[in-house]
């Protein structure tokens, strides 16, 4: 009785076409993986960050304070910091002018903190792309393997004087091996995708909450008789 035909024999002897999309999706979901982790890790530290930095900003330090803090390191600032500097020194340099109306002042620190939202929704939405496009692509790139495979396959009975299973199964066999792979790449890229999108958008929501409430901080300010009472 003969013995069963590996995993690895049927990719060893699979066509060159077939190979090299098995070798684009193993590419891909290694490559899926790294995001995958590398996301994960992002997220977790992006939320720590606003968690420690909320519970400082909150615990009635002056705001001056924590901006001379921040802007004396302005090059390893996270987003969240780096909302409430460009808000803050945009702010200061709109007050400070002569003539300068209060809801101007503010109305320009709100543009600077929307630019920094901006920057940390690209920071958290990074990669995300790639990960929808292999979750999308990859079953299809198997079949395409599959396809090519049977169809040779079934070209190869045409030799045969008498077609048998056995004949034809390893080809089918190594060209389902395709599917598989590409469903192997596109399901954790799908599942990633999808999860780490929420997570984005409720990283972003407190990105745009803080700014909010930072923004009220600004409004009593810039009506206040004195700009040091912050």
């Amino acid at each position: 009785m003969n013995e069963p035909l590996s995993i690895f024999e049927l990719i060893v002897n699979a066509s060159l076409l077939v190979q090299l999309v098995m070798a684009v999706l193993v590419i891909a979901s290694l490559a899926s993986w790294v995001m995958i982790f590398q996301r994960s890790s992002v997220y977790r530290r992006t939320l720590d960050t606003i968690d420690s930095f909320e519970e400082y900003f909150w615990s009635g330090i002056d705001l001056r304070e924590l901006y001379s803090e921040l802007e004396a390191d302005q090059a390893d600032l996270n987003d969240i910091e780096a909302i409430f500097v460009s808000g803050f020194k945009e702010y200061l340099r709109l007050s400070d002018q002569a003539g300068m109306d209060a809801d101007a002042a503010l109305q320009g620190a709100q543009r600077a903190m929307k630019v920094a939202l901006v920057r940390a929704e690209e920071n958290l939405d990074r990669h995300l792309p790639f990960l929808a496009t292999v979750g999308s692509t990859s079953p299809y790139i198997g079949l395409f393997g599959t396809v090519w495979g049977i169809m040779n396959s079934f070209r190869s009975l045409a030799n045969m004087t008498q077609a048998t299973l056995s004949a034809v199964a390893p080809g089918i066999s190594e060209a389902l091996i395709a599917t598989a792979m590409g469903l192997f790449a596109a399901i954790p890229a799908v599942i990633a995708y999808n999860r780490y999108s929420a997570r984005s958008e409720t990283l972003m929501n407190r990105y745009d909450t803080f700014a909010e409430e930072y923004s009220s901080i600004l409004y009593r300010a810039a009506h206040a008789k004195k700009s040091d009472q912050i």
